[in-house]
């Protein structure tokens, strides 16, 4: 069994966030972990090639790499390729989960790859591949590395993967018919007693809920405050320089307005799948209302308006990922010292 290896410029020996930038390379053998990974792999199988790319690199160019990864998958004559660990990083993640299914869906070679749980390439791409959790502790490298390398190897062989408890890898929302002991009513007894009793149970359907975000402290003095305008509207200026999606949208873009009284409809556009936009092109303000915050700002409503908006698209995104997002937008308005956030959508 022949495999290629893809991991991130740390892992890879590179250095850290100052390597982040560099497209892939490709190394013969087995790099870093992938030493670790040989070990773990049956006899007669081998870490042919390692790629090792940069984790912005990785993130921003996710149709290159996974083009890369696949010439080499195919020129190695690879029957596995395998995909981190990624534990949390987020980027490393997105670009593990681009080539493991670019790689599955053009060459139809098996691809794994593993990350923590609130990656946000679990949820862009579990429904495609299998992604071994991994957790958040880089300790577990040895088991999470076992782990894939059995997982793999059932799928070169053409065995069942097993249950996702059997291997811990993440349920890819897919349901299978088996023979079970007891009836549906009978199990859902069960589980309504135990809950009642305050005793440990499993559902059946995994049910994702989203931890409450505690509201923010009103804003003591709007009269001297800066205020941002986000949106997750895809309003974009012409052109779309960052490359924003109409859906699954990895990236958002920061645009300056400083001395912009209002927007005009010949220097933006929309970038979003889920709505009629075309009102939107015809006047930016009904998304962006910049008109209206300049009154305001005018009128000693609000201290200034901040000179630059932050927009992404909102459609189809996966919460994991738009978390990171929102982290990330709300990092870049602190250190600016904006004060309050209008967030307007769809």
């Amino acid at each position: 069994m022949r495999v290629v290896h893809y991991i991130n410029q740390f892992f890879g020996g590179l250095g850290g966030e100052e390597h982040a930038n560099i497209p892939p390379e490709v190394r013969a053998g087995a790099v870093g972990p992938g030493r670790l990974l040989s070990q773990l792999l049956p006899d007669d199988a081998e870490v042919v090639a390692t790629v090792i790319c940069g984790d912005n690199y990785g993130a921003e160019h996710p149709n290159q790499v996974a083009a890369t990864v696949a010439a080499q998958v195919r020129e190695s004559h690879a029957d596995l390729l395998l995909a981190g660990p990624c534990f949390q990083s987020g980027r490393y993640g997105i670009a593990a989960g681009a080539v493991c299914a670019a790689v599955q869906q053009e060459l139809n070679v098996p691809s794994v790859a593993a990350m923590f749980q609130d990656n946000p390439g679990v949820d862009l791409y579990r429904e495609h591949i299998y992604i071994v959790d991994s957790g958040d502790e880089v300790g577990r490298m040895r088991d999470v590395l076992a782990r894939m390398a059995l997982l793999g190897t059932k799928l070169v062989n053409g065995e069942d993967p097993g249950l996702p408890t059997d291997i811990g890898y993440f349920p890819r929302g897919l349901l299978r018919s088996q023979f079970v002991d007891k009836t549906a009513a009978e199990r859902l007894t069960d589980m309504l007693l135990a809950k009642l009793r305050g005793q440990p149970y499993e559902p059946e359907v995994p049910i994702d809920a989203a931890a409450p975000t505690a509201p923010p402290l009103p804003v003591a003095d709007l009269s001297k405050a800066t205020v941002a305008l986000v949106t997750d509207g895809g309003l974009v200026p012409n052109g779309n320089p960052d490359g924003i999606p109409l859906a699954f949208a990895k990236v958002w873009g920061a645009y300056g307005i400083a001395g912009k009284e209002t927007l005009s409809p010949d220097e933006y556009d929309v970038s979003h799948g889920g709505y009629d936009n075309r009102p939107v092109r015809t006047d930016p303000h009904r998304l962006m209302p910049v008109d209206v915050l300049r009154d305001l700002e005018r009128e000693g409503v609000i201290g200034r308006l901040h000179q630059e908006f932050l927009s992404t698209t909102g459609n189809l995104n996966p919460i994991n990922n738009s978390r990171r997002m929102g982290r990330e937008m709300a990092q870049r308005l602190m250190d600016a010292g904006v004060d309050a956030v209008i967030l307007t959508s769809t």
